[in-house]
């Protein structure tokens, strides 16, 4: 059984050749090389013509003569859950190719009795991994991999803890990689979320100030700080919970990781209360030298 590129055609282009130049010139812009020692990324999810240009800060990392199985960590936006699931499928199609799950993985995840099965309207619907699957589809292209959607529901500080535990030995594998998938700040009435500190000027240097904020907390590798920093500011960050096992994972495995951002992007400038945008950004995870 395969899922459906649902959101191509839409969020993205469903042309082939034209979907391959628009990530090719992105991935060339950011002139960023491979990175062998890379392991992770945290790339955003919206439309590409919103956030296209900074996910390729993020996948411009991933050399592929070293990795040959992706985890793609994606939060839930329509279905709710406390839990992680997995796809029923065994393949995601995109328009540039399809991905094969690597469904001996999926085998052990299962077994640890603490993942759920997502129905395939579910799988569908979310939008969070597919985002991030075209810019697979265009890395890999002639290479062979193999994928592992997981689905990350509203999870507590401590599933955030348990599932970070459960997959950090995947992550000490070079041949493994993770793309976490998240948007920043959510800013406007539309999204319930208005913050604004005077202090930084215009209302888009205030949600810079706040999302920056939140990024150098990430790079501190510190879950419990990160919570802390959602508690106070409430930042509508809509992939906190894959980055919250993310730093669980970098804390429990064995293997020293940096974490650094790489781009910031807005897709407006707020200036007043009428205003609406999503923030994104990108980071690479690397062995620390």
């Amino acid at each position: 059984m395969a899922r459906q590129a649902s959101h191509a055609g839409s969020w993205y282009s469903d042309d082939a050749l034209e979907l391959r130049e628009e990530l090719d010139g992105w991935l060339k812009g950011s002139g960023l090389p491979k990175k062998p020692d890379a392991r992770a990324v945290i790339a955003p999810h919206a439309g590409y013509r919103y956030s296209g240009r900074c996910a390729a800060f993020a996948f411009a990392n991933i050399d592929p003569q070293v990795v040959s199985r992706v985890f793609i960590l994606g939060p839930s936006h329509h279905h709710y859950t406390r839990k992680c699931a997995l796809s029923r499928t065994s393949v995601y199609k995109t328009p540039l190719g399809d991905l094969p799950i690597d469904l001996d993985v999926y085998r052990e995840l299962k077994e640890t009795g603490q993942f759920e099965e997502m129905r395939v309207d579910v799988d569908e619907a979310e939008h969070s991994m597919e985002m991030h699957l075209p810019y697979l589809a265009k890395v890999f292209s002639g290479v062979p991999v193999k994928i592992v959607p997981i689905l990350v529901g509203t999870l507590s500080s401590e599933s955030e803890a348990l599932y970070g535990r459960l997959l950090a030995k995947y992550l000490d594998d070079p041949s493994n990689f993770f793309s976490v998938s998240s948007d920043f700040c959510h800013w406007g009435s539309r999204f319930g979320y208005t913050y604004y500190d005077k202090k930084r000027g215009p209302i888009y240097k205030s949600i810079e100030a706040l999302d920056k904020c939140g990024m150098d907390i990430i790079e501190s590798k510190n879950p419990e700080a990160f919570k802390s920093y959602l508690d106070e500011y409430e930042n509508t960050i809509c992939g906190r919970h894959p980055i919250g096992v993310l730093l669980h994972m970098i804390q429990d495995c064995n293997t020293k990781l940096e974490l650094r951002f790489l781009q910031y992007e807005q897709s407006s400038h707020c200036k007043t209360s009428r205003d609406s945008s999503v923030s994104y950004a990108s980071a690479v995870i690397t062995v620390e030298c």
